[in-house]
Parts: structure tokens; C-alpha cells; sequence
């Protein structure tokens, strides 16, 4: 769940608790002022209508004769219900709208009854020896009521609606620079270890940016020392190995060649040698130090240059082909990872390779890169050990080499932005290394 949604469900839930109890409180309010309000207004119409009684004949004689009151004397609002009656129960006047059955007048004040079926509420008003009484359906009551309260929801619910798609929109906005951090650690190349340069971040992100800086900067600290062990290690190694080499000549040259144990030990030492150059050249293809020496070779010439560092009795055994129309233009790719790559592949197909059969070197472009393929004759790897070729140390059986030539040759591909592909043939091995 992203940051946005959770604080917009987090906020929203809070705003519309909050505004539900000001609804609630607020159209409770309103139902109780207008309930009282309708009160009033009963009690105002019976004491309207006792005012015009008072203007005209008196309903009574003195003899308790009944004078007639027409309807329209009483002055009535219209939805209300008036009734006019002496203290025996005697209805004298009543509106035209007034129910069949009389209203209960004996109590003074306030009241709600049930007449023939339908709520009623109602205030009778003593005036002398008449009663006035005036009355409303409850049922009508209700009805504007909610007709009352449902103009008055519906700015709220809008208002509500409205404040959580602001508070969406709002909080996208202020969480705009968390994005534009996080951009900007995805445009960034993964070997990229400059500080974010980021402007006008919220107080509450610049400790975090910073903090981040610091830590690429511990990281390029950190790789800018292992570069330093790597170069010095190998300078402290290969001038010890170097002077072990020629002693041990120096003695063959004494002792004769029949000192077998002299050759085996100058054997160990080209082995440790080339052992250690294999790791300090995977540690700073994978290290990621620069190697651009400002060569620039065309693929004929990075051929002859892999060529030429082999063993000069092995350099015979490569049948080189370059296809038809392959330009002399410059690669882009460093000059020093391609030889070196070629290199070891051309050296892993022919220590596979029976001795006397030739090792083919082949050589095109396309539209998208180059392709370098060295085919060995050799027995081959089986299916299931291919996805091991890469891996470091691993050898075959009966190999000899170190075991790190592929992995040296995938970790350039991978530098280089290309691809390693083998095919697996009756007769050897196909290794093909493509590069943009």
C-alpha cells in the first residue's frame, strides 16, 4: 500500500467520523428547532384565533344559547387544524380540514393523540369558557422534516466528498518531492555514486538526502579502497612471483632439463601467476574501475591483439574468419575488456581442444553489435553443466584452467551491456559473445 493511499485512508477516516458527528449534532439541532418551531407556531395560531374571538359575538349567550361560528372567522394558517369548544365538550367552530372526530381538548398545553388512526399533535388554549385547539399531522410533520434535513445533507455529503478528493489531490502534492526522490534514484546508473542534488525539499527530507549522500559517499570511499588493495596487491604479488620464475629458470639452466621437480615448481608458479592476473582482472571488471585507455581498435585488430598475448605455439592452431563486408571502424566497447575477453575464450577452446585440431575464430557485425564466436573440437559440456560454465572456480573434469575465463568473459558482457551464449555441437563447444 503505497504512502499516499494509506495517509489519504488514515486522514479520511478521520474527517469523516469528524464530519458524520457534526452532521448528526447539526441535524439533530435542526429537527429539534423546527419541531419547536412548529410548536410555536400552533401555539401562535390558538392564541390568534382567541384574539378574533374576541372581536366577535360571543359563541354563548348567557342563556348558554350556541351562536354559529363560520370556518373562515377563525383566521386559520393553511395545514393547520383548529377547533373551537366549550368546557362540556360542545364543539362550536372547526376548520374545514379538521378530522371527523373531535380533538381532545380537557387538558390544556401540549399534547399528541391518536385520531381515527392518525398521529396528531396539538395545544389547546383556554380562553374563558371556550377551549381553542389547534393541531397538525404528525405524519406530515416528518415528512418535512426529512424533506428539511435532506436539503440540509446534501451540502454535507458534497462538502465531504469534496474535502477527501482535496485531501487526495493535497496529498500528492506534498508528497511530490518523496517521488522526485525516488526518480531520481531510479535514473541514477548502478554504479553511480554522486550525491543527490536535489532543490527546495520539505526540512522534514533534507536529513534523509543527506543521510543518503553519506552513505554513497562510505560506498564510494569503501570501493575507492578496494581499488587501492587491488593494485596494490598487484604489484606486491607479481614481483614476487616474477623473481621466483627466474630463479627456478636460472636453475634449470644450472641443474639441466632432467630436473623434473625444477619444472613442475616453474609450472606452479605460471599457474599461481596467471591465477592471480585472472582474479585482480575479474576484481576490477567488477569493481567497476575505469578502462578506457583511449585505444581505439577495429574488431580485425582486437583479434590479432587477443591473438598475439596467447602462447606463440598456440597461435597457429586459430583459424580466424571475418565476414564478408566487416568494417574497420572503432568498437565502442573498451578495447583492454574485449581483448581480454577474446582472449580467455580463445584460451578455454584450446586447452579443450585435442592437440593439432584448429580452433575457429569468427568475426561479424549486424545492425544491433558485433559478434565474436570461437568454436573449440573438444569433447563438450554436457546440458546440465552449462549453466555452470559462468560460475567462478568451477571446472570440468580433467580441466586444467583456473576456472575463472567465463566468469571474467560474463562479468565483461555484463559491463559492456552484452550476452554470452554457448552452443553445445557433436564435435565441441560454441561460444558466442555479443556486444552492442
Amino acid at each position: 500500500m503505497s504512502l499516499r493511499l494509506r495517509l489519504t485512508l488514515m486522514l479520511g477516516s478521520a474527517f469523516v467520523l469528524l464530519w458524520l458527528l457534526a452532521a448528526a449534532w447539526m441535524l439533530h439541532d435542526l429537527r429539534t428547532q423546527m419541531m419547536r418551531s412548529l410548536d410555536e407556531r400552533l401555539a401562535a395560531s390558538a392564541h390568534m384565533v382567541a384574539g378574533l374571538l374576541a372581536q366577535l359575538p360571543q359563541p354563548l349567550s348567557p342563556d348558554g344559547t350556541r351562536r354559529s361560528i363560520s370556518a373562515e372567522q377563525l383566521g386559520i394558517a393553511n395545514g393547520l387544524v383548529c377547533q373551537v369548544s366549550s368546557l362540556r365538550g360542545e364543539v362550536l367552530a372547526r376548520s374545514p380540514s379538521a378530522p371527523g372526530q373531535a380533538l381532545q381538548a380537557e387538558d390544556g398545553g401540549f399534547q399528541q393523540q391518536m385520531i381515527e388512526g392518525v398521529a396528531w399533535r396539538s395545544f389547546t388554549l383556554a380562553q374563558g369558557e371556550l377551549r381553542i385547539t389547534t393541531a397538525d399531522r404528525l405524519d406530515e410533520r416528518d415528512a418535512l422534516s426529512h424533506s428539511v434535513l435532506l436539503a440540509a445533507a446534501l451540502p454535507v455529503a458534497v462538502a465531504l466528498l469534496g474535502s477527501l478528493g482535496l485531501l487526495w489531490l493535497c496529498l500528492g502534492r506534498g508528497l511530490a518531492p518523496l517521488r522526485q526522490i525516488r526518480q531520481a534514484l531510479q535514473q541514477r546508473s548502478p554504479d553511480s555514486l554522486q550525491p543527490l542534488q536535489l532543490d527546495a525539499l520539505p526540512a522534514e527530507l533534507q536529513p534523509l538526502v543527506h543521510t543518503q549522500n553519506q552513505l554513497f559517499q562510505r560506498i564510494a570511499q569503501a570501493i575507492e579502497r578496494e581499488r587501492r588493495f587491488t593494485g596494490d596487491a598487484a604489484h606486491e604479488l607479481r614481483s614476487p612471483l616474477t623473481a621466483i620464475k627466474t630463479h627456478l629458470q636460472v636453475a634449470r639452466l644450472i641443474h639441466g632439463e632432467s630436473d623434473s621437480s625444477l619444472a613442475n615448481a616453474e609450472a606452479g608458479a605460471d599457474r599461481l601467476q596467471r591465477t592471480l592476473e585472472q582474479l585482480l582482472l575479474l576484481a576490477r571488471v567488477e569493481g567497476r574501475q575505469a578502462f578506457d585507455d583511449g585505444l581505439h581498435c577495429s574488431a580485425r585488430e582486437i583479434a590479432h591483439l587477443a591473438m598475439v598475448d596467447l602462447d606463440a605455439a598456440q597461435r597457429p592452431r586459430i583459424d580466424l574468419h571475418l565476414a564478408t563486408g566487416l568494417t574497420d571502424a572503432p568498437v565502442t566497447v573498451p578495447v583492454t575488456l574485449l581483448v581480454s575477453a577474446l582472449r580467455n575464450l580463445l584460451e578455454n577452446a584450446l586447452r579443450h581442444t585435442p592437440a593439432g585440431s584448429p580452433v575457429q575464430l569468427s568475426i561479424s557485425a549486424s545492425v544491433d553489435g558485433l559478434h565474436l564466436s570461437v568454436r573449440d573440437h573438444g569433447p563438450g559440456i554436457p546440458d546440465e553443466h552449462l549453466p555452470c560454465m559462468t560460475r567462478r572456480f568451477w571446472r570440468s573434469a580433467g580441466s586444467q584452467g583456473s576456472g575463472l575465463g567465463l566468469s571474467i568473459v560474463q562479468a565483461i558482457a555484463e559491463r559492456c551491456g552484452g550476452r554470452l551464449q554457448w552452443i553445445n555441437h557433436a564435435d565441441g563447444l560454441e561460444v558466442t559473445l555479443w556486444v552492442p
